[in-house]
């Protein structure tokens, strides 16, 4: 099978021959027809990712979309002809989603939304169960709550506002100016970060209460600001980008909730894949009821273009998830 093959951090990826697998026990294999592009696809590109914990060579991407073309031994739900889609590959020493077929565990997997074409679907897993393991494993948002979302026009802060108006919530965004057209669309109050600081929106917002939950999708600076405007004692923040050193004294002087989102340990630690494919099954079912869908952006990639792909994500100039398509 053709795959793109990273054979050094920091240098393009190779389009190569190499061996098409085969499903082992637990797993399918399937038939790759798109994979999404993720910023944290660059980040191991370019060997700045020591969390996802690749080695090389390696086929990278980490969503894919496509369709079964065999099924392992002791796997139940699925079989040839199946279109799914999953967060299946890319970190640690699982095949990628920028080739032809790969042989993934069956249990991070879900049927495909039938709404949605194969490029749109594989937009969608990382981004998807990001924001539901902060929203919804987390927070438990529901109605009555007023949600901030940071990066509301980004992967997953687009995905996170229709997951939580789903479940009923009032929800927020924050983004740059020429990106609030897009939080709007999704159904969420846009903020301009650039024309008040988070107390000033606060404030106007929820007349200083603070915010039931805040899902930082940003990291840094973002998130010590959201420690500051959670709501005093039920306070929820999160974080799928938490890794620098901060001080929770804002956060706990208000008697509030502080959650992190790691995505990736199911894929790293083998615990908790079967939740992944539970949470995908969740969002197919919003998908295919019309409350969730993707932000694309228009061009069109594939296999040979992966250093296209990446650029488009890298330079700032993708209006949407960026997908590449895999020929057949």
């Amino acid at each position: 099978m053709r795959a793109a093959v990273l054979e050094e951090f920091g240098t393009p990826m190779v389009l190569k021959e190499i061996e098409k697998p085969v499903a082992g026990p637990g797993q399918v294999l399937v038939r790759i027809e798109a994979s999404g592009v993720n910023p944290l696809d660059l980040k191991i590109s370019a060997g700045q990712a020591a969390h996802a914990e690749r080695t090389l060579p390696a086929v990278l991407g980490l969503d894919l979309a496509g369709v079964v073309e065999q099924v392992g031994e002791g796997v139940t739900g699925f079989a040839p002809g199946d279109e799914v889609y999953g967060m299946t590959g890319g970190v640690g020493d699982l095949q990628g989603s920028l080739a032809q077929y790969a042989a993934v565990d069956a249990r991070l997997l879900a049927p495909k939304p039938a709404s949605l074409d194969m490029r749109e679907a594989a937009a969608l897993p990382l981004v998807a169960i990001t924001a539901w393991e902060g929203l919804v494993d987390r927070a438990q948002v529901r109605a009555g709550h007023k949600v901030l979302i940071h990066g509301g026009a980004g992967g997953v802060g687009h995905v996170g506002i229709q997951i939580a108006r789903a479940r009923g919530a009032e929800v927020f965004g924050t983004d740059a100016p020429h990106r609030l057209k897009a939080v709007e669309e999704f159904g969420a109050t846009a903020i301009d970060f650039t024309a008040e600081t988070p107390q000033e929106y606060t404030e106007r917002l929820t007349g200083g209460e603070g915010f039931d939950v805040v899902y930082d999708t940003v990291g840094g600076p973002v998130l010590d600001a959201s420690f500051a405007i959670a709501r005093t004692y039920t306070g929820h923040v999160l974080s799928s980008l938490g890794w620098g050193t901060h001080s929770i004294a804002p956060l706990s002087f208000r008697g509030a909730t502080y959650s992190g989102v790691f995505t990736l340990a199911p894929m790293l630690t083998g615990r908790g894949r079967e939740h992944h494919g539970e949470i995908l099954r969740e969002i197919t079912a919003l998908a295919d009821s019309g409350r969730l869908g993707p932000l694309l952006d228009p061009r069109r990639f594939g296999l040979a273009d992966v250093a296209h792909a990446h650029a488009a994500v890298a330079d700032g100039t993708a209006t949407g998830k960026v997908v590449v398509g895999i020929d057949h």
